[in-house]
């Protein structure tokens, strides 16, 4: 049977693209083994279908985490046979790289986004340099690879020559779960509710003016549901605002947990700031779980997130980043009830356009090329 190594630099639980990726490849009669690593507080690693290998490093951060990584990520595809690498995201490129050209055997880059222009490295010249010239070597010798949206697909085909393929980080529709129980769920009955969630609720993503606009909420209650590098300071804001009643924090959990509290939210919310080309293109994947939740968006004006707001008629935007006038969006978006029928219909439709099971047909004719 052939074999696949698919491999990323987080701890797998909550990677949804890089599961759908698995099992698809695995339905076209790969041998899958996906390759992470192991946090201290990593969550345990639900059943899958396919083999799983998490690292336990030394390092959790910073740059000896990325040097023993990818160290320990190159001597481990050297010794374990395959017939095919699939690399996701930069972090993980050149080991696969390397041992593509020395073992010959191909490799797919599969970029969820525009890792050099992320904020984290913005700030930091000396390490986006760093990373734009990894970039630069693997991406500049390759014919193809996937990213996430149109927009980030044309900057790599204009920087490289590459060809880039799209596939969207879109939720299969067969995996939505009942919806949740607010009693059961300890969640408040006679308040509004609102989500934010994702893995990356990081820096400049609307985060904090979100928590502060709810101070001017009194009859909402918002979910925060995930994990990021922002979660401590919005703790904080929480305290220090006296609305620890309006707000709940929830860990990372798997996906079908999540969406159990995330279908009975009234409003979820997009708002990535356009502060670095990586937010001003991005295309994250709550959106199209809100789509598939039933759960209209408030959202920032970008260019993907607002091409399919738009197209389907689902929600509303902020004019900007002040939490007043983002409580009086949400407090407009929960008042309309004519608006509010609209938005449901068209997230209907965008339901049955959006879903894995259509999306995955394009990555299905890209990984043919590789048999």
């Amino acid at each position: 049977m052939k074999r696949v190594i698919v491999s990323v630099i987080n701890d797998l639980v909550t990677d949804q693209r890089v599961n759908k990726s698995c099992l698809t490849l695995q339905k076209m009669g790969y041998e899958v083994l996906l390759v992470g690593r192991k946090q201290r507080k990593s969550p345990p690693m639900d059943e899958r279908t396919y083999q799983t290998k998490r690292m336990k490093l030394l390092f959790e951060k910073g740059p000896l985490f990325y040097a023993e990584y990818n160290t320990r990520l190159f001597f481990f595809l050297l010794f374990h046979k395959a017939n095919l690498l699939l690399s996701n995201d930069l972090d993980t490129a050149l080991p696969n790289y390397f041992i593509s050209k020395l073992k010959g055997i191909k490799m797919i880059y599969d970029s969820h986004e525009y890792f050099t222009e992320t904020p984290e490295l913005v700030g930091r010249p000396r390490v986006q340099k760093v990373w734009k010239r990894i970039e630069g070597f693997v991406v500049s010798r390759l014919k193809e690879m996937i990213t996430v949206c149109d927009s980030i697909a044309e900057l790599f085909e204009q920087k490289y020559k590459v060809k880039c393929h799209v596939v969207r980080n879109i939720p299969p529709k067969a995996a939505l779960p009942s919806k949740g129980d607010k009693k059961a769920l300890n969640l408040p009955e006679d308040k509004h509710l609102l989500v934010l969630q994702g893995s990356g609720i990081n820096i400049q993503r609307g985060a904090e003016e979100l928590v502060e606009a709810m101070q001017y909420l009194d009859d909402c209650f918002l979910m925060i549901i995930g994990g990021g590098d922002v979660l401590p300071t919005l703790k904080q804001m929480t305290l220090d605002l006296h609305i620890e009643d309006r707000v709940r924090f929830l860990p990372r959990m798997p996906y079908q947990q999540m969406m159990a509290y995330t279908q009975l939210a009234e409003l979820g919310f997009v708002l990535d700031k356009d502060t670095n080309l990586n937010y001003r293109f991005c295309l994250p994947n709550k959106l199209f779980d809100f789509i598939q939740a039933g759960v209209p968006i408030v959202a920032s004006h970008l260019v993907e997130i607002e091409k399919i707001i738009t197209k389907y008629n689902i929600g509303l935007f902020i004019p900007d980043h002040d939490p007043k006038l983002i409580a009086e969006t949400i407090k407009t978006g929960l008042s309309d009830a004519s608006r509010r029928a609209v938005w449901q219909h068209g997230l209907a439709q965008a339901a049955d356009d959006l879903c894995w099971e259509n999306e995955q047909q394009t990555l299905i004719e890209i990984y043919k090329h590789y048999e």
